[in-house]
């Protein structure tokens, strides 16, 4: 009896893992014609929204399907012909009415005839076991109509029981799950699985990536092992991850209903199917049920000098802080992407120089062989005439979206020539390390120019040929962060001379967690003891600030506490400010430190008081609960009060990936002659110099001087100025993301996202003997632009979504400090200021023949500027060097 009731679970169990009747695939019955209703429709919109609120067309039309042949030693070896008639086209909004595209029109003047014509011939289906063996269809058919044929001929490739398996359909090669039940199967794509040629690239970077979800779900109605009914819907949805506003969705349905069967023609008798469906027309071709790619032409799409003549204003360098320049920007770089060498050549010959240095950033960041070529060819290198141009060239080279070997191998090979700027030459060094991080991170690591560009940066500092070149290879070393180069790094931070030993340790501070291991922490706990050598403040608090970084120990806690008040003065001050800034931010070391805090050794008044003018300090620009913006400042002075290094961060963060948007840091050692004051422990052989190092969106750019030598110093204060030094501008293309999608309907999507920005970069220092004060300035300008467009393309008709933000805005870093009096009164400013925000959204229909359909939306808002909050002590010496002036009480002249 228990042997019967097991056997009747199995039973059971395999007769609801599959559909009744046949086991494998759908079966038509001989002589019989099947009459169906065909649909396919897509819509667009932003995810959310009412139905009316899209846009989109549907496609319908009769459909008869005949079974031709079935091979007499197999039931499922069939051939079937299907045949789509009454074609019809139409809007998937019915409110649309007397503005629907389509209104007034037939299908021939929809399609166009000969397109009409081709989809309306039969096509025929080899299926066994019901998956598709062949698809037949005639030669120099319209690609994009065989891709709606393939779209429905798919839908009868159906299995019958339950199981995963991989499946070639219109969609590529697809990994399929199927549910089967009594009279229903349920078809699963994983459209990621799908193997398809296919263009397309993105932003490596998951902060400024896009992220997108795509299902698709097919249910078949079954009975007789043919189908009453096939609903299919694939949904794709993409969103920009640090600006949730730049979203879309594709939402693609197919629907195919069985209406009426009636007699049909009879079976074709033969035993291979090569000779019946020569017998049914010979001109039937086998060609790949995979959908195809196809291009739709633009009929009145100006040439590309055309262009750049309508947006040269836009791009002239007075107008580079308005969002229109960068919208400017971004479309031409479109435009580029589809440009022959030779017209890209003739704009770049014509252009007038003002506005040259945009032309070339729009023409790198089109990343195309073609703009590659052309702007190698115009630039000569071996000239020192036009260095802004080359530098233009080689920071949009660093901050390429999706550089490729080419690239890389041509800035080798232009670094192996001769130059007429040592400037450019370092320019293009560190921008080769820049190109080595980004291929790296996309898998290409083992490239033959990648491999070579390790080589070049390497070799240079283990055996450097001059030493002056040092510093270049440090800076690209910085960029690429090679695991292989932290050897030579924690070389040159502990026995190099200042400078290149601060750069050195810089380096250091780039690199994730995984790699500052023990060993590296051992090296950088002796820099910052001074276990084997004095070393400059810069160095050693920045060594302290990567061990605090990284997982510290208990040790290495306790005893960077222990040396607070041990150090010179305004060292002191700075680290008691950093540990201080850690507790309060939550940062990683935060617990450790805690912990290290109980024993009274390390925690006492003595150690926590000591004053100074030196601070460090990290807060949120913006904080969502997905995101994050954060800015950080840290000053630190020498003994005397003058300047030392000054630190500016920006980094955004989502989840667990981050962004280094921006780091200007102003650096300034030996001027303590000018107030003659006594030189810190270790730096008192130091020659003047100022400069200013930026990193911007991860990419760390060529170091700019102020001035290098006492006599290049007295020489510009008593010339000049305080007139900024630029440190980096121009447009770069900061998003960019390109993916085009096939839809198993046989309509080809596109995903477009691109986002731009004019960016100015500015620094400076004031010196006042007579008011006995000096100022630095670091500003920020930029004015940014986000474009998120869709389309759905049948190659007759075009719908689209465009979203669109945009924004201008401001960050300014002051500090002043006043040294007519002991202790110096300093005093530190962040400015945001005002940013509007405009948000567009743009919906389209658009017809082969120019008939369109636009809706539009407009939204504006202000986002409040204001002065980031800094340190209660700095917003206590703020108030004394701009103390309200007392007002007269005599209302008189006198």
């Amino acid at each position: 009896m228990i042997l019967l009731a097991v056997l009747f679970l199995c039973f059971i169990s395999s007769y609801s893992a599959s559909v009744k009747g046949h086991t494998t695939g759908l079966s038509l019955n001989n002589d019989r014609i099947y009459t169906l209703t065909y649909s396919t429709e897509v819509f667009l919109d932003k995810g959310k929204g009412k139905p009316q609120d899209s846009v989109g067309y549907r496609i319908s039309s009769s459909v008869d399907a005949v079974l031709l042949w079935r091979n007499p030693d197999g039931d499922d070896d069939q051939l079937i012909q299907i045949k789509m008639t009454d074609v019809k086209v139409e809007d998937v909004n019915q409110q649309r009415g007397e503005k629907s595209i389509f209104k007034g029109k037939n299908p021939p003047k929809i399609l166009g005839k000969q397109n009409l014509e081709a989809l309306q011939r039969p096509m025929l289906l080899h299926l066994i076991r019901g998956k598709v063996k062949e698809f037949y269809s005639y030669q120099n058919e319209p690609v994009a109509i065989e891709n709606l044929k393939r779209g429905l001929a798919s839908l009868f490739q159906v299995q019958l029981s339950s199981g995963t398996t991989s499946e070639v359909d219109v969609s590529g090669n697809c990994k399929v799950t199927y549910q089967a039940q009594q009279d229903k199967v349920v078809k699963i794509k994983a459209l990621d699985s799908c193997k398809i040629e296919r263009s397309g690239f993105t932003t490596q970077n998951q902060v400024l990536g896009v992220s997108s979800k795509a299902t698709s779900v097919t249910t078949y109605k079954i009975e007789d092992s043919f189908v009453l009914a096939v609903v299919a819907e694939e949904i794709h949805v993409f969103g920009l991850n640090f600006l949730n506003i730049i979203k879309g969705r594709i939402v693609s349905k197919q629907k195919l209903e069985l209406k009426t069967t009636e007699a049909g023609p009879r079976l074709i008798p033969g035993k291979q199917v090569a000779t019946v469906i020569k017998a049914v027309d010979p001109k039937y071709t086998a060609i790949p049920i995979v959908g195809q790619v196809f291009q739709s032409t633009c009929k009145e799409c100006p040439s590309l000098s055309e262009h750049w003549q309508s947006i040269r204003k836009h791009l002239q360098p007075d107008n580079l802080s308005k969002a229109e320049a960068v919208r400017s920007f971004l479309a031409f770089v479109q435009h580029l992407r589809t440009a022959k060498r030779e017209d890209i050549l003739h704009v770049l010959k014509t252009a007038s120089q003002d506005v040259l240095p945009q032309l070339v950033d729009a023409i790198t960041s089109a990343q195309t062989p073609d703009s590659l070529e052309a702007i190698l060819d115009f630039l000569d290198f071996k000239s020192d005439s036009n260095t802004i141009l080359q530098e233009r060239f080689l920071y949009a080279c660093g901050f390429a979206s999706h550089p490729d070997e080419e690239l890389l191998r041509a800035l080798i090979g232009k670094f192996k020539g001769s130059f007429g700027s040592n400037d450019i030459r370092e320019t293009v060094m560190i921008v080769i390390g820049a190109l080595v991080r980004k291929l790296c991170q996309n898998e290409g690591c083992k490239l033959k120019a990648v491999v070579e560009a390790k080589k070049l940066i390497l070799g240079g500092l283990e055996k450097p040929v001059k030493k002056e070149n040092t510093k270049m290879y440090l800076l690209a070393l910085k960029n690429a962060l090679l695991p292989e180069g932290i050897p030579l790094l924690l070389k040159y931070a502990e026995a190099g001379e200042g400078p290149i030993s601060h750069l050195a340790t810089t380096a250091l501070q780039r690199y994730d967690v995984p790699f500052i291991t023990d060993e590296v922490k051992k090296t950088l706990n002796r820099i910052y003891h001074q276990n084997h050598k004095v070393h400059e403040k810069t160095v050693r608090t920045t060594a302290a600030a990567v061990i605090l970084k990284n997982n510290p120990s208990y040790v290495e806690v306790k005893n960077i506490l222990l040396s607070i008040g041990e150090l010179p003065k305004e060292m002191n001050k700075y680290m008691l400010a950093m540990i201080e800034d850690i507790l309060r931010f939550e940062m990683p070391a935060s617990k450790m430190v805690r912990q290290v805090l109980k024993e009274m050794v390390a925690h006492n008044y003595d150690r926590f008081s000591k004053s100074g003018s030196s601070s460090a300090f990290t807060g949120y620009i913006n904080r969502t609960p997905h995101s994050a913006s954060t800015y950080s400042l840290d000053i630190l002075y020498s003994g005397s009060g003058i300047l030392r290094r000054s630190n500016l961060n920006i980094f955004q963060y989502i989840g667990k990936a981050d962004l280094h948007g921006s780091q200007v840091v102003i650096e300034a050692q030996g001027l303590e002659a000018l107030i003659a004051a006594t030189p810190d422990e270790g730096e008192e052989n130091l020659d003047s110099y100022a400069g200013l190092s930026a990193i911007l969106f991860d990419v760390q750019l060529r170091p700019v001087t102020f001035f290098n030598g006492y006599s290049d110093l007295m020489s510009k204060m008593l010339s000049a100025s305080s007139d900024p030094v630029s440190v980096v501008k121009g447009l770069i293309l900061l998003i960019d993301h390109s993916q085009e999608l096939q839809l198993q309907s046989g309509l080809k999507a596109n995903i477009e996202v691109q986002g731009g920005l004019a960016i100015d970069i500015s620094g400076s220092m004031e010196f006042s003997l007579w008011y006995r004060e000096s100022k630095t300035r670091v500003k920020n300008r930029v004015a940014v632009v986000v474009n998120g467009d869709v389309t759905v393309d049948s190659s007759f008709v075009k719908s689209g979504l465009e979203v669109r933000a945009e924004s201008e805005a401001g960050l300014e870093f002051i500090s002043t400090v006043q040294f007519s009096q002991y202790p110096f009164l300093v005093c530190m400013q962040m400015d945001k200021a005002d940013a509007p925000l405009r948000q567009f959204e743009t919906k389209y229909e658009r017809l082969s023949t120019g008939r369109g359909y636009v809706s539009r939306k407009q939204r504006e808002s202000l986002l409040a500027g204001c002065e980031l909050p800094l340190h209660q002590e700095n917003s206590n010496m703020c108030n004394v060097v701009f103390a309200p002036q007392p007002e007269s009480s005599s209302g008189g002249w006198f």
